[in-house]
């Protein structure tokens, strides 16, 4: 347990000798995510980030299963242009695919899902003649 703030001292320069102390014993670098990048920072500042990463922590949705499952495939079908490398593509198109794959088998609450898996390969040959082209 930390120390009281003693009297007369300012709290910044107790809160600044706090952190510097702690740094010093390694208490930062047992934290989980030390040195990792932090997530989000490439894409547009939401408001409600922490309210949604809460959420899809959590497991919860605003829609039902059916249709969150479409709304991500449409997603992803959406990002395949703005990947940068091949590997981002097939990842990113594998794991709705994975996801459509364990609806069709054990379908989920909601309206019908309406979705196949994705042909990967030829997404990819789209994604690598768009590139050859710009």
């Amino acid at each position: 347990m930390t120390e009281r703030k003693p009297a007369g001292v300012s709290f910044e320069s107790w809160v600044d000798k706090q952190i510097r102390e702690s740094e010093q014993r390694g208490d930062f670098s047992r934290l989980p995510g030390f040195g990792k990048p932090l997530e989000g920072l490439d894409r547009p500042y939401d408001e409600a980030w922490w309210i949604k990463a809460k959420m899809q922590r959590e497991g919860l949705s605003v829609l039902p299963p059916s249709l969150a499952l479409r709304k991500e495939a449409e997603e992803a079908l959406a990002a395949v242009p703005g990947a940068r490398t091949e590997g981002e593509v097939r990842r990113m198109l594998t794991e709705v695919n994975e996801k459509i794959a364990e609806a069709v088998r054990r379908p989920p609450a909601g309206p019908l899902l309406k979705l196949k898996p994705f042909d990967v390969e030829a997404l990819v040959e789209e994604w690598r003649t768009a590139r050859r082209s710009t």
